[in-house]
């Protein structure tokens, strides 16, 4: 393809298409209430679930993750001391589970961590809030009184 072939196939492509960016988006609400659809909406009950569910499996996982490491480390130590090729590979496999059950352990205790943080995080921010409202009533309260009404 030569320069001015490639030129003029980038004009042609300009001429079809404005280079104007354009936003995708929810329609505007006509009646200005901002509306809903389409927001993404969590639950405090929502939040308690998925922080329950890490819990749990942190627990499950810890307890069965550990017999299944006993019972390996076991077998690839009876294997190895009857001279099998397999007891060092088992041992190896073994090694590996006790790596990615940490990870994984390690990823629902973040979870779990997690939701607490923002659990606290948000009632001391509601607790804040409605202590700068009862304030704000408070105040209107006297501006009222001063007022006469």
């Amino acid at each position: 393809m030569a320069w001015e072939e490639w030129e003029q196939l980038k004009a042609a492509a300009a001429e079809r298409h404005s280079t104007q960016m354009q936003l995708n988006q929810l329609p505007v609400d006509p009646g200005g209430g901002g509306g809903t659809q389409g927001d993404l909406v969590v639950g405090h009950a929502d939040l308690e679930a998925v922080g329950k569910a890490a819990h749990a499996l942190f627990e499950d996982f810890t307890t069965y993750s550990g017999h299944a490491r006993v019972a390996s480390t076991a077998a690839a130590g009876g294997l190895k001391g009857e001279g099998f090729a397999l007891g060092a590979a088992l041992a190896h496999v073994t090694e590996r589970w006790s790596e990615q059950s940490k990870t994984l352990l390690d990823a629902c205790a973040h979870i779990s961590n997690h939701l607490r943080y923002t659990k606290n995080l948000h009632a001391a921010g509601d607790s804040y809030i409605a202590g700068t409202i009862s304030s704000i009533a408070t105040l209107d309260k006297g501006f009222d009184e001063r007022k006469g009404h």
